[in-house]
């Protein structure tokens, strides 16, 4: 394996910290912001009133902040545009000027922000008194120093992303905002029914053990399957319930968290725990299946549950229980107009997660690949 020919550097020889806090009381407490874990600015949480706001410190743009205590878990972050104040608890620094030509300052964030990092700030904290990770400690870290041109290409791949993310959660917002509105007035313009007619309970069971533990599943409190979490160690699965596509399953304990899903894979299996149910085939013709579960990801139908809930057997929201869920049904075409809103929306936000993900994982790999061919 060639090795890598990149320069690496003292951290501390490169950067500086910035000495201007807010000792005349220049900026008010609605300047203050605080750094979450995701490396974003943000307002802050905590009450204000009556704070002491001349020790808060002046970020400007270019600056990078992070909170010493919680570094490791991703507590950093570069500014850009307008100044913000932050506590006096947070470090805050920039590239000195006359190294701005080779060091980017967004390179540099991001090289921080890598899990590599975060786990290197753990071991270097480990048996401190205070785990807080200072400037000082900070400035003696060695970091590569590839040319500012392929510093350059892995700071704009990752901008590429995030402005594809933002985009789409912009694109999402609105149009899940117009899904909402339409559900609502929904419920002024049809009349409501009662869902029992149109649907039926299903009890299949994996009897012959056809689908085994790879097609377990549960069903999250965000509306969709996800591999089971439980351990399955010595467990037969010839009595769990069999969901197929198109199918309704719950969880009757947790369903006022939203723990109901429609499914769309082929077939999977739950616990027998779950209820599974689904549309009758001919009441397809009045009601989709799709328009069905908007209506079960709403907060006002999960808060419904709980007093549908309260005085049975075991608090628990059964079959008979969801027949008497009442819903507006209008028209399909409406439904599925409805319906294909809310998936453009889905979508959107699916790109946008995708876009992070990658962001969060492409990145470190080029930063890697900067290194090791420089």
């Amino acid at each position: 394996m060639m090795e890598s020919r990149c320069k690496w550097v003292r951290l501390g020889d490169y950067i500086e910290m910035r000495h201007e806090n807010n000792s005349s009381l220049k900026y008010g407490a609605e300047l203050i912001e605080g750094i979450n874990s995701n490396g974003e600015f943000q307002a802050t949480k905590a009450i204000t009133e009556n704070i002491n706001l001349k020790p808060y410190k002046v970020v400007r743009h270019g600056d990078i902040v992070y909170n010493p205590s919680r570094l490791n878990i991703g507590s950093l972050a570069y500014r850009i545009g307008e100044m913000c104040i932050v506590s006096h608890l947070y470090q805050v620094f920039y590239v000195k000027e006359e190294y701005t030509s080779i060091l980017s300052a967004e390179f540099l964030t991001l090289y921080l922000r890598r899990s590599e990092f975060y786990r290197y700030v753990d071991y270097d904290n480990y048996g401190s008194q205070r785990a807080e990770y200072n400037l000082r400690k900070l400035g003696e870290l060695r970091i590569p120093l590839p040319s500012l041109a392929e510093q350059q290409k892995v700071v704009n791949a990752w901008k590429a992303l995030r402005e594809i993310k933002e985009q789409n959660e912009e694109i999402a917002a609105p149009l899940m905002q117009v899904c909402q509105s339409y559900i609502q007035e929904l419920k002024h313009k049809y009349e409501s029914v009662e869902i029992g007619p149109y649907i039926e309970p299903c009890d299949e069971r994996n009897k012959a053990c056809i689908c085994g533990e790879s097609l377990l599943r549960g069903v999250t409190s965000e509306g969709k399957f996800d591999a089971s979490k439980a351990k399955t160690e010595g467990l037969k699965f010839d009595n769990y319930k069999v969901v197929n596509k198109g199918d309704f399953a719950y969880n009757p304990s947790r369903i006022n968290l939203g723990s109901i899903a429609l499914c769309e894979m082929n077939k999977c299996i739950i616990s027998p725990m779950y209820v599974v149910f689904k549309i009758k085939a001919d009441a397809s013709i009045g009601l989709l299946s799709e328009y069905l579960n908007l209506w079960f990801r709403r907060t006002e139908f999960q808060r419904s549950t709980l007093f549908f809930a309260a005085g049975s057997v075991r608090d628990t929201f059964d079959f008979n229980a969801m027949q008497n869920v009442r819903i507006p049904l209008p028209p399909l075409s409406v439904q599925q107009a409805i319906v294909n809103i809310y998936n453009c929306a889905n979508e959107a936000k699916k790109i946008a997660a995708e876009a992070d993900r990658m962001s969060r994982e492409v990145c470190p790999a080029l930063i890697q690949h900067v290194i090791n061919n420089n």
